[in-house]
C-alpha cells in the first residue's frame, strides 16, 4: 500500500462513518461519495500503470540507502531516514555488521529490504526496471 492508497482507504472509512453517524447525509449521498472514491482509486491505478508521470506523482520509488556496507548519506537525507534506522533494519535481519550487507533498500511501502553479500547474486533485483541493464555493464542500482 502506498501513500495514495492509504489516503483513499482513510477517506473511505471516514465517508462510511459519516454515512452511518450523520443523519443529515442521505444513503444516496453517501453511496455516491463511496462510488466516487472507488472510481478515483481505479482511475488513478489505471493511469499510473500507463503513464510514468502519473506513477511518479502517486507512487514512491525504491531508494538505495546502503551499498557495500557504506551509508549513502544523500539518499538518507532525501528520504528522511536516520543511520540508526538502517542499523535497526540490519539487526532485525540478524546481521551484526554493516560490512556483511550488500544493500539496504527503502521500499515503496516504507519497509527496508536488507540484502547480505551472500544473498546478493547478480544484483539484478536492485536494477531500475526502467533501465534494464546488467550490473556488470556499469549500471547503477536503483
Amino acid at each position: 500500500m502506498n501513500a495514495f492508497d492509504l489516503a483513499v482507504t482513510v477517506a473511505l472509512g471516514s465517508t462510511l462513518a459519516t454515512i452511518l453517524l450523520n443523519r443529515q447525509v442521505t444513503v444516496a449521498q453517501g453511496a455516491a461519495a463511496l462510488v466516487s472514491l472507488v472510481l478515483l482509486q481505479f482511475a488513478t491505478a489505471w493511469a499510473s500503470v500507463r503513464f510514468r508521470s502519473v506513477r511518479s506523482l502517486v507512487k514512491a520509488e525504491p531508494t538505495l540507502l546502503l551499498r557495500d556496507g557504506r551509508m549513502l548519506h544523500d539518499a538518507l537525507r532525501r528520504q528522511r531516514v536516520t543511520p540508526d534506522e538502517v542499523r535497526q533494519a540490519v539487526r532485525t535481519q540478524g546481521t551484526g555488521g554493516l560490512e556483511l550487507v550488500y544493500a539496504v533498500v527503502l521500499e515503496t511501502d516504507g519497509t527496508f529490504s536488507v540484502i547480505s553479500h551472500a544473498q546478493s547474486g547478480s544484483g539484478s533485483a536492485l536494477m531500475d526496471p526502467g533501465r534494464p541493464r546488467t550490473p556488470s555493464a556499469g549500471a547503477d542500482p536503483l
